[in-house]
């Protein structure tokens, strides 16, 4: 039966546990608290201080605050849906989720591309840095990242919202565009196309400086002294653990979403494929936070700095 005005969805992934889902709700919070508050503490301190206004910290900014954009799209989601028996979500908020993750995903892997070639700049053509990667280039770096992607999937979600539903199951913990898609009963070929279209711009366009800037790094690497190996691999190391860390688990979701992923057992698909929306957002600040020195130099200090006010306050 055809209903082009459905209210709502219906997630048939979770599983009742019991008295577990109180335990279960503890641990999500504490996740999703300490998830912010490492992100939300390195954003404060790039900002404030003023040593940090450069265009590295500033991709990093803008990389942090994506992090808790991406979060605040699951994390009260998911805690309300494990506190609930029924499992649904209204239509409107479920493609709201929808919009929230995919421009998550889309601003993270084109930071990450930014951030490669912020990297190839600096190590390759360091005398040239200044020039080349200005305060207002990376601004504009930036915004040209997050305008993109919410055009992108506004387009996306305004095509999808159009289709006549079928029915309103979907087999994930959380709103899926393609398995949305898959309900619908009309025809789908300007979706699948545009769908198609738009999952090669996501990849190839952040993919292509990614390439062309680890190349570079390496053939200067090989080429170059000690001391310019070291410094590739101080800075590169955090950004490609990152890197492929996020590529790992949106890889792992586009294949679960089209393929049929049964013979992996049930509790793994799920933690994998939550994995690119919760582990991403809590490894970030970590790495980033203990990697760079300014960071944690600028942590110390800001850290002491409450410490010692809380002591007079105290007084």
């Amino acid at each position: 039966m055809v209903n082009s005005t459905l209210s709502y969805f219906i997630f048939s992934t979770y599983v009742n546990v019991g008295s577990l889902k109180y335990l279960t709700f503890l641990l999500t919070a504490l996740l999703y608290m300490i998830t912010v508050g490492a992100n939300v503490l390195l954003v404060v301190v790039i900002c404030v201080n003023r040593s940090l206004h450069e265009p590295m910290y500033l991709f990093l900014c803008s990389l942090f605050v994506n992090e808790l954009y991406g979060s605040t799209g699951l994390f009260p989601f998911l805690l309300l849906q494990i506190l609930s028996d029924t499992h649904t979500v209204p239509a409107p908020c479920c493609f709201l989720q929808i919009f929230c993750l995919y421009t998550y995903a889309h601003v993270e892997f084109c930071n990450l591309a930014v951030m490669s070639y912020d990297r190839y700049v600096a190590i390759c053509c360091p005398l040239q840095y200044n020039t080349r990667m200005t305060f207002n280039k990376a601004v504009l770096f930036i915004a040209a990242i997050w305008l993109y992607s919410f055009v992108k999937f506004l387009i996306t979600l305004s095509l999808n919202m159009r289709l006549p539903l079928c029915g309103n199951i979907i087999n994930s913990l959380y709103c899926h565009n393609y398995l949305v898609v898959k309900l619908a009963c009309s025809d789908t070929q300007v979706n699948n196309i545009y769908g198609l279209f738009g999952i090669v711009l996501t990849i190839l366009v952040p993919l292509l400086p990614i390439l062309f800037s680890y190349m570079k790094i390496l053939k200067i690497c090989f080429a170059g002294s000690k001391q310019t190996r070291q410094k590739a691999v101080s800075t590169c190391t955090p950004h490609l653990a990152s890197l492929l860390n996020f590529s790992f688990g949106c890889l792992f979701e586009i294949v679960q979403s089209r393929f049929d992923m049964s013979y992996i057992p049930r509790e793994l698909r799920i933690v994998l494929s939550l994995y690119f929306l919760v582990i991403q957002p809590l490894l970030n600040p970590i790495m980033y936070g203990l990697q760079i020195s300014k960071i944690r130099n600028m942590l110390k200090h800001f850290l002491r700095y409450k410490m010692l006010s809380g002591r007079r306050d105290m007084k």
